[in-house]
């Protein structure tokens, strides 16, 4: 059964309400979580690609990525769950990770039911919140994978306890 249904959750899918970009983000993250993100899209087999500027290089060791230094442009890492759907992780502190998906790409039960499987699975792994907010929303989380739940949920019905936060 599909984690979310995409009648319930359409609206927080549309670019026009929403902005095209949500920010999906783990709160609380270390270089360790950054790390084992980075060994699950390899354990996952999933189409990645890891680039500095306009160079692509190969996936390096979190720790690596993340002591750059301040004034370095900022890596990030296109990683395909599936062939139609792209998230880009930006490595921008060792305390969070955060990605960008693009809510056009994500359209349909099938899509939906593609998103929140990604969520799942990095949630999982972690053992922590994997959550989304709108574009330019930070903090304020529409849905997101729950720990407790074993699932991605949203606020409809009653609210997950990291949506108090």
């Amino acid at each position: 059964m599909a984690d979310l249904l995409w009648d319930d959750v359409s609206c927080f899918f549309d670019p026009d309400l929403m902005g095209s970009l949500p920010d999906v983000r783990v709160p609380d993250a270390s270089v360790e979580d950054w790390q084992a993100v980075l060994d699950l899209v390899e354990a996952k087999g999933w189409r990645c690609q890891y680039s500095e500027g306009e160079a692509v290089l190969p996936v390096p060791r979190a720790e690596a990525v993340l002591s750059r230094p301040a004034d370095a442009e900022c890596p990030n890492l296109r990683v395909w769950p599936t062939a139609d759907v792209l998230a880009i992780f930006r490595f921008h502190a060792a305390d969070e990770i955060d990605f960008d998906v693009d809510l056009r790409e994500l359209q349909g039960q099938e899509r939906l039911d593609v998103f929140s499987g990604f969520l799942r699975e990095i949630g999982r792994h972690l053992g922590k919140p994997v959550l989304m907010d709108p574009e330019g929303g930070y903090g304020h989380p529409v849905l997101g994978f729950d720990v407790d739940a074993g699932r991605v949920v949203s606020p409809i019905g009653t609210a997950p306890h990291w949506l108090s936060r």
